[in-house]
């Protein structure tokens, strides 16, 4: 490719913090929350958006799977189970779950009841999962912020487009806004950029192969209807044959890997997600495919009109920000691998305890600490989808859920090593599970 020169220059230190977060998708949100919550007195929150929470607000991936085995076991507690206490307090249209009493059921009628909610029937059973109003969930998150009194401080409408290091020790983050190139410093970063962008600007290794098979090869451009009756539909598409939902969903696919209707909080409205082959580190795959969505979303209109339940739906709304499902997984101190949700290894600085999103097993994998600890870099993190694991692996633990466990775990570790005086390798994991426990996750005993 053709270069061109770039005159050196200097950049202004906009801020100084303990501990910045890049990016406040579900991972950094938690990890800027769990910082606060573990004592550090400045964290700095870098956010590209006018809004916090990533792909399940921006994005409307309104879908938030998994958040237990059990009717009466959470293993993803803490912050995630925070969202859903915190939206149930804004009221019924805040957020869609199963009752208590329905979750782990087999029951003939609950399943008929719940199968056409998408992801809520998983082996066989009612599954813990949720669907939640993004714009709802985007008020809740900035409360949560709000409740730090201060100590969080956002910035947004930046981009993170470069690391301020010294040697292999980071010490901040060049960010692009309205004003210009500006830097912040701290004693730790956490890369939550979803597609570890800050860990390949330090100098990073990583790999970005996907098999195309599979979820994570995919780009998603989500919308919402209107002007629907969703109980409608889903008594419908409940008691069709396999045959015929697999004719009505080949008719959806045909535009632009749309899917049919998924249920919103609220009957009136449904939700549409896409699947359609691209990488979200690609430039013309992501103009492409949102381009693309909206050319299609006329003839997506006229044949979901033809169903029951939906006969009067309107374009509602477009997600502001594109759908990504895999880009960077940085290389960290250990590379978690398909084989663990076989054969679980019990890592003794087990951060998550997490069968695949789609598929409820009795031996989950123990995601460790290690896997956001990059090789390369000093006082660095890595946290959600761009932690260290093989393309299969990720894609079994890389949705929102994971991606607020990862991210608490992270902002705890960066205030344990500020307080000690250690670099982020090298933290007390009897430290880091004490922390969590008192934050309310997940830690086994033994």
């Amino acid at each position: 490719m053709r270069t061109i020169h770039e005159p050196a220059r200097e950049t202004q230190v906009y801020d100084e913090v303990e501990v910045l977060v890049v990016g406040s998708g579900p991972a950094g949100h938690s990890a800027a929350m769990a910082a606060s919550r573990a004592g550090v007195g400045r964290v700095g929150l870098v956010e590209r958006f006018n809004h916090l929470g990533g792909m399940p607000t921006g994005g409307y991936v309104v879908y938030i799977p998994s958040l237990g085995y059990e009717p009466d076991i959470w293993r993803i507690y803490g912050i995630q189970k925070e969202w859903v206490e915190r939206l149930k307090a804004h009221g019924g249209d805040s957020l869609i779950q199963p009752p208590e009493e329905d979750v782990g059921s087999r029951d003939p009628q609950r399943i008929h009841h719940w199968k056409s909610y998408f992801g809520f029937i998983i082996s066989g059973m009612v599954s813990n999962s949720i669907d939640a109003d993004p714009d709802m969930l985007k008020v809740v998150l900035d409360e949560m912020i709000e409740d730090e009194n201060g100590r969080i401080i956002p910035y947004m409408q930046c981009w993170g487009v470069d690391a301020v290091m010294d040697g292999d020790t980071i010490r901040g983050v060049v960010i692009e806004s309205k004003e210009g190139r500006r830097a912040i410093m701290a004693k730790v970063v956490i890369d939550a950029t979803g597609d570890g962008d800050i860990a390949a600007f330090a100098g990073c290794d990583y790999e970005d192969d996907w098999d195309p098979a599979i979820r994570s090869s995919n780009l998603a451009s989500c919308f919402r209807l209107g002007g629907v009756d969703f109980r409608k539909y889903a008594d419908f598409k409940a008691d069709l044959s396999a045959e015929e939902l697999n004719k009505l969903n080949r008719g959806f696919k045909a535009m632009h890997g749309a899917f049919g209707p998924n249920a919103m909080a609220r009957n009136d409205q449904a939700w549409i997600n896409t699947a359609w082959l691209g990488s979200c580190m690609k430039i013309a795959d992501l103009t492409k495919h949102d381009r693309d969505m909206r050319l299609c979303m006329e003839d997506y209109l006229k044949y979901v009109r033809q169903v029951p339940g939906m006969e009067n739906a309107y374009l509602l709304d477009m997600a502001p920000q594109s759908g990504t499902r895999g880009g960077r997984r940085i290389l960290c101190e250990y590379t978690l691998t398909s084989e663990e949700f076989e054969a679980p290894v019990h890592h003794e600085d087990v951060v998550m305890v997490t069968g695949r999103y789609t598929d409820r097993l009795h031996a989950p994998a123990y995601v460790p600490y290690r896997t956001m600890v990059p090789k390369q870099a000093e006082n660095l993190l890595v946290t959600g989808r761009a932690y260290s694991s093989t393309a299969k692996a990720n894609d079994s633990a890389n949705v929102i859920p994971h991606c607020v466990i990862m991210g608490q775990a992270a902002g705890i570790a960066a205030a344990i090593a500020i307080a000690d005086g250690v670099k982020t390798r090298d933290i007390s994991i009897a430290k880091l599970h004490e922390e969590m426990r008192r934050q309310d996750m997940y830690v086994p005993e033994n």
